[in-house]
């Protein structure tokens, strides 16, 4: 096994904490168009950071086979999406926030998500 379960921890944490960086970093460079923009960038951005919470969580619950590990990282990834999708859905249609301001917080996060992985050293 090349990675322990300590470090796949770290990492999450780690990029929970930089996509939550980049929440608050979007959402203060969209503050030069408004505050509408502003919050819809950041909580596009944070419901991927809750996404990942939740899939992080689930997946590293516990030491087991590995069956059980692929059913937890699916699980996980299910919520994850839920979380997103839903997130999304509540910003767009019941607060009624600017949907480009949204997405590109969204790919702002996702970005970061990537660029952890590339760069986890």
């Amino acid at each position: 096994m090349l990675n322990s379960l300590a470090s796949g921890r770290r990492l999450a944490l780690r990029i929970i904490l930089l996509q939550l960086a980049a929440a608050v970093l979007v959402g203060l460079v969209f503050l030069a168009l408004g505050y509408r923009e502003a919050m819809a960038a950041a909580a596009g951005a944070t419901m991927v950071a809750l996404g990942t919470a939740l899939m992080s969580a689930r997946f590293f619950s516990g030491v087991s086979g590995a069956g059980v590990a692929l059913g937890r990282l699916l699980t996980g990834m299910f919520l994850k999406w839920i979380v997103i999708v839903g997130g999304l859905v509540v910003i767009l249609f019941q607060f009624e926030l600017p949907p480009l301001a949204a997405i590109t917080g969204l790919a702002a996060a996702y970005a970061v998500y990537l660029l952890a992985f590339r760069f986890k050293g």
